[in-house]
């Protein structure tokens, strides 16, 4: 059996498969300990965990630890003459007109800032060695002093040679047992000295964190029977063993949202589509992503909570509009939706726990896309008079009724969504039109239409059971790893051997990590070269064709090169100029055996078709509603109707079609 749980700001999610057998399963998350919430899944799902030979996990564990500042205390070291670049930083000023604009708060004060002694220059030439004794003697006392919990070392230039760093970490570790010691090369060998500081501290903040989370974890599974492997999300798209977790927590920073991301690819193309447009829509806030040829694009680093992580990560775009997401009217009396969000506790009005502020949620229920006698399959008990309740005052300083002020919030709610979904592809030379929308989270079929619409998109793929699809995604993923490095290399007639050399290094480097994961089977190898014109500030990531690297010439990788600086920039490109690579980029993927089938999760006692009454703008308007699981393959369903499944419903709007696949996937288009 393979297991797969995420958890979200609402709710934690379980997909588990079997023979072809499929267990799903939503429970309220629990913030205060996120592994309970797990446990609470396992738990309602009945699961007998001692069958279980896969258990991948997602949550938003080190995120959460980093925007509430609840990490570890840390302790930052570094070359002598840098100590204070975590506060100086990079001369970024993204809000330039703001008056009040202060730089990002690190999560290391600068008294926890300390130097040693060393050079190494930017070739990995040892310039003034690391007295590694000396060093020792001097911060092992202060550090002591000062009860840190975890050490980032970040020194200069250690991406080229990093022997004084791990020199370091060895006798720090030798000298403090039970404290965490981060090292930049194992978390970041690329130049750009802040960037690559930030991204160490941030990762030595987590890591005790995360540790202690998955040390829990593994205990109460055991405790349930579970003795077999427990895996990871990444924010890359791939999992890894917790055993690969131990010293790069920073990489798990966006693992739910990249599940989606996975899950959404992998059920789309049972019904070949490639191009597509993401869109997750979850309980505190919306993901969109864009995924080409079924390959979701990455990015090389992220930001959070203004600082920079210098990690891999899916190139996702998120905005404060979850069913959660609080609706409010701002000082100027203009209507708003997010970004603050009602979170898990108290959770939208409707659901009775305590909130009185209207949601999202709220407003799907009083319009009556959001039917409480279907909500979770009807084991949840969803109460119209809260939200009634909680839009009353919001209607009535806008001049309108409960239901007119409902629709405007989903309104601008959409609103949002194309905007967010307007920057991974408009402004980024993508037309939108060319792509499939895919919507999941609880929310996400409920608004993709309307989303649709306002993006001139004619089809929409809903996947089944799309409210848990970020647990599918989970296993549906592949082992992965991505490895980055920093060798700047002009590109002349030597710059082909250069990049075999450090190619046959990096696989080697991988495979001996696979191994040591327990990751057997054959690995799969996507190489990548950044590269630009000499004097750029920025590169360009250029493929690299594995099959050609025995005959690769210089000819070939200015070629590259070009093609990809026109793609990107439509001018500007020439073979006369000066060309440099500047690092190299190398994913390793050990995929899995089988993709696991989902499917619609069977309701009993629900009729096959009912009628309901959606409150619109207008006034009310009966609309045809269709249980997910009764509807039969190629039976189209006209709209205006709901087709409801156990974790969302499926808006079809007038003018549009819905037709179940043989793929159990739900493909909505616009007629004519």
């Amino acid at each position: 059996m393979r297991v797969g749980v995420e958890v979200g700001g609402t709710f934690t999610d379980l997909v588990a498969v079997e023979d072809g057998r499929i267990v799903l399963t939503k429970v309220p998350s629990t913030p205060h300990s996120p592994d309970i919430g797990v446990m609470n899944a396992v738990e309602g799902a009945g699961l007998a965990l001692e069958s279980s030979r896969d258990f991948v996990h997602g949550s938003t564990v080190a995120t959460n630890a980093l925007l509430e500042r609840k990490g570890a205390k840390v302790a930052f070291i570094t070359t002598e003459g840098f100590r204070d670049i975590l506060h100086l930083q990079r001369h970024d000023r993204l809000n330039i007109y703001d008056l009040r604009y202060q730089r990002p708060v690190p999560v290391v004060e600068r008294r926890d800032c300390f130097e040693v002694t060393e050079r190494v220059d930017a070739a990995g030439e040892v310039i003034l060695p690391l007295d590694v004794e000396a060093a020792a003697a001097d911060l092992v006392p202060q550090l002591r002093a000062g009860a840190y919990q975890a050490v980032g070392i970040c020194l200069l230039s250690s991406y080229a040679n990093p022997d004084h760093e791990r020199a370091l970490q060895a006798a720090l570790e030798a000298a403090l047992p039970g404290t965490f010691v981060t090292c930049s090369s194992d978390v970041s060998r690329e130049f750009r000295e802040f960037e690559r500081a930030s991204t160490t501290t941030l990762a030595a903040y987590v890591q005790p964190v995360i540790d202690a989370y998955l040390l829990r974890l593994e205990e109460k599974l055991s405790e349930r029977g579970f003795g077999q492997r427990l895996s990871v999300m990444q924010s890359n798209g791939g999992r890894l063993p917790v055993t690969g977790m131990r010293r790069n927590a920073i990489s798990a920073l966006f693992s739910g949202p990249a599940a989606g991301v996975v899950g959404a690819t992998r059920q789309a193309s049972r019904s070949g589509a490639g191009h597509l447009i993401t869109f997750d829509m979850g309980g505190t806030s919306t993901d969109v992503c864009l995924v080409t040829e079924g390959r979701p694009g990455i990015s090389p680093d992220t930001v959070l909570d203004g600082l920079p992580v210098r990690t891999p990560v899916l190139d996702i775009a998120t905005i404060g509009a979850g069913g959660g997401s609080l609706i409010w009217i701002d000082d100027g009396g203009m209507l708003r939706v997010g970004p603050r969000s009602a979170g898990a506790v108290p959770g939208p009005a409707c659901y009775n726990r305590g909130g009185t502020l209207p949601t999202i949620t709220d407003a799907h229920v009083i319009r009556g896309t959001i039917r409480p006698e279907a909500f979770l399959g009807g084991t949840m008990e969803i109460l119209r008079e809260k939200s009634e309740a909680a839009f009353a005052p919001l209607a009535e300083r806008l001049g309108m009724s409960v239901p007119q002020a409902a629709n405007a919030a989903l309104r601008l709610a959409a609103a949002n969504i194309v905007r967010a979904i307007q920057l991974i592809s408009t402004e980024k030379g993508h037309d939108p039109r060319d792509y499939a929308l895919v919507p999941f989270g609880g929310a996400g079929p409920l608004m993709a239409v309307e989303v649709a619409e306002e993006l001139g998109l004619d089809r929409v793929l809903v996947p089944p059971n799309a409210g848990v699809l970020s647990a599918y995604g989970l296993i549906a993923s592949d082992f992965s790893k991505i490895y980055t490095i920093t060798r700047r290399t002009p590109v002349d007639a030597a710059a082909s051997d250069v990049v075999r050399d450090l190619y046959a290094q990096m696989v080697a480097e991988a495979e001996g990590d696979f191994r040591d994961y327990g990751i057997a089977g054959a690995l799969s190898f996507k190489f990548v070269a950044d590269m630009r014109f000499v004097g750029q500030a920025f590169e360009i990531a250029v493929d690299i064709d594995r099959e050609a690297l025995p005959g690769l010439t210089r000819e070939r990788l200015v070629e590259d090169f070009i093609a990809a600086h026109h793609r990107v920039y439509l001018h500007g490109a020439s073979a006369r100029q000066a060309i440099e690579i500047v690092g190299f980029r190398l994913e390793a993927t050990r995929p899995i055996e089988s993709l696991p089938l989902l499917s619609e999760k069977e309701l009993p006692d629900r009729p096959a078709r009912q009628t309901a009454q959606l409150h619109t703008s207008e006034g009310p308007r009966d609309v045809l509603v269709v249980s997910a699981p009764s509807l039969a393959s190629d039976t189209p369903v006209e709209g205006p109707a709901l087709i409801e499944g156990y974790s969302t419903t499926t808006l079809v709007p007038a003018g549009w079609t819905a037709v179940r696949d043989g793929n159990d996937n739900f493909i909505v288009s616009r007629k004519g």
